[in-house]
């Protein structure tokens, strides 16, 4: 009873009640924090998030490709685009002529040597500047020395064969700077009788006339059966290894094929002894590529054949040797015609590229290009 009456006295909060489940109420839920959570419905959650961050991931990199090559293709398209300065080039200036970017580029080497890119790797440049000794020294001689008259250098290019374009070698033009005057006069001469330089429509005329099969083959026999220039030379350097008999078979055949267009008669026994001296000196082995060959035409048209041979060393090259000469001119003048003119040349590039160095002589005034660099 005592008990009973203690715990009467309690309000009824002491006493925890246990969840009492009716017919018509449900039982209580709890009333601590419970999380209800959808395992399927979260997993797809996770892989939309992760495929739309895959798609602007990849979205981002494609758009930044596509503007480098945009930008990279436009720019390419404005350095193609050809440059204008402020102000353009007087019409009497040289480089304002549609075949200014043709004239030759000289360079220095190492040295300060004042040389010219021949566009071939082989033999990469050629001289602006030979000196080579009078026909007479060579002859009493043999022997060629570093000293003697001054050959500039007109215009060069490289020989090609068969259809493929077999190079064969690179051959350069020179002509005795003091020579270059008299040349300068009778092309000049040859288009205004007046003048004592061209303007640019005659230029374009001489031009024509040069590389025009028959003109330009007319022009150089007379020039060459006049003596002028009086001092010239071919420079022939091999890009691949040959020997002399065949560099003596090309040029036999190339005297042969232009005998007909020069103005001298070739019948008779003397030309015969000239060209049996000219196959003569060709009587030797091998011929190295890089090796220099000289034919050099003095003002009486004697023909001297000069060779680098493998003596005496100086910055790499050998000294030059006089290995034949030929008296009769009619031989270098056929041999000087099959690079210089006709309807076909032994190089069409050289031809082009001397025919551009003569236009360079006469759009100067007669007599003033000995004194500046060409």
């Amino acid at each position: 009873m005592l008990r009973q009456s203690v715990f009467r006295g309690l309000p009824r909060s002491a006493f925890p009640r246990a969840p009492v489940r009716t017919f018509l109420r449900s039982e209580r839920p709890p009333s601590r924090a419970v999380e209800n959570l959808n395992i399927r419905q979260l997993a797809q959650k996770s892989e939309d998030y992760h495929r739309n961050r895959r798609i602007f991931l990849w979205s981002g990199t494609l758009a930044g490709i596509a503007s480098f090559i945009f930008t990279a293709y436009k720019l390419q398209q404005e350095l193609r685009k050809p440059v204008r300065a402020d102000s353009a080039l007087p019409p009497s200036d040289p480089l304002s002529e549609p075949n200014g970017a043709e004239r030759k580029v000289v360079i220095r080497d190492e040295d300060g040597t004042e040389i010219v890119p021949t566009g071939n790797s082989t033999v990469p440049t050629f001289p602006r500047t030979l000196s080579l000794p009078s026909s007479s020294t060579a002859v009493s001689t043999g022997t060629l020395t570093s000293d003697g008259v001054e050959y500039t250098l007109v215009g060069l290019g490289l020989r090609t064969v068969t259809f493929v374009n077999l190079q064969v070698y690179v051959v350069g033009y020179y002509i005795a700077t003091a020579d270059i005057a008299a040349l300068q006069n009778a092309l000049t001469k040859k288009i205004n009788p007046i003048a004592t330089t061209l303007v640019p429509g005659e230029r374009d005329q001489l031009r024509a006339a040069l590389l025009d099969p028959v003109v330009g083959e007319q022009t150089w026999d007379e020039l060459l059966a006049h003596g002028i220039p009086a001092r010239s030379a071919f420079r022939v350097v091999p890009v691949r290894d040959t020997d002399f008999h065949h560099l003596r078979d090309g040029f036999v055949r190339a005297i042969q094929g232009k005998v007909p267009s020069i103005s001298a008669s070739t019948d008779d026994e003397a030309f015969g002894e000239a060209m049996r001296q000219f196959r003569a000196a060709f009587n030797r082995g091998s011929v190295p590529k890089k090796k220099e060959m000289l034919l050099v035409r003095d003002e009486k048209g004697v023909l001297s054949i000069e060779y680098e041979d493998g003596g005496a060393k100086k910055k790499g090259k050998g000294e030059r040797k006089l290995i034949g000469t030929v008296e009769d001119e009619r031989v270098s003048r056929a041999l000087w015609l099959n690079w210089l003119a006709g309807k076909k040349v032994a190089s069409e590039p050289a031809r082009q590229n001397i025919v551009q160095g003569i236009m360079e002589f006469v759009e100067r005034p007669v007599g003033t290009v000995a004194a500046q660099v060409i």
